[in-house]
């Protein structure tokens, strides 16, 4: 990835672990099976991409943008996505590992987090607005004064959202969810 423009380009089983990668554009580009553990993209676009079956275990992404970005059975752990650069910032998860990833302070509207593992996240002071969390697993993730507006999480598991810390209104939650919103009242739902 010597280039520092790629477009409509498709990588397969690139290694690019623990390397630095700065100031590289990639547009409606393809990554399969790609291992980028531990590496960095500095100031990086990735703009309409495609990473299918992607290793990105504590890869930094500082300053970089992720512009309709789409993850498909990816490893994502400890992935701070905080650093990313504010704006824009759109992407999409789908049956992707994202363990202790920190999305704190972002402004991500309208995200979809499709049958993905959120293990110890962080959404702190984020803005989900109409987000959805499909089959999710949320067990010890962070919400504390998170915009949750119209989020559905219908079909999440083991979350717990305090909603006077956080903004719930029109937030979707089923029957079976409700004891992860009275959990600090420490009572016994049967």
């Amino acid at each position: 990835m010597s280039a520092l423009i790629h477009e409509d380009k498709t990588f397969n089983n690139l290694l690019n672990s623990a390397k630095d990668t700065k100031n590289a554009e990639f547009e409606n580009c393809t990554f399969n099976k790609c291992d980028f553990s531990n590496a960095l993209f500095h100031s990086c676009k990735f703009i309409d991409c495609i990473f299918s079956a992607c290793d990105f275990t504590m890869t930094r992404l500082t300053n970089s943008q992720l512009n309709n970005a789409i993850f498909k059975d990816c490893k994502l752990l400890g992935v701070n996505f905080s650093d990313c650069a504010n704006l824009p910032f759109s992407v999409k998860f789908e049956n992707c590992i994202l363990d202790y990833a920190s999305f704190a302070r972002k402004k991500m509207l309208k995200t979809s987090f499709i049958n993905s593992s959120l293990k110890h996240s962080d959404f702190s002071e984020s803005d989900l607005t109409k987000s959805i969390f499909m089959k999710a697993d949320l067990l010890n993730t962070v919400f504390n004064r998170t915009n949750l507006k119209e989020v559905d999480f219908t079909s999440a598991l083991n979350y717990i959202i305090d909603p006077e810390l956080n903004t719930i209104k029109k937030a979707k939650f089923s029957m079976n969810g409700l004891a992860g919103l009275l959990n600090k009242y420490d009572i016994i739902i049967d």
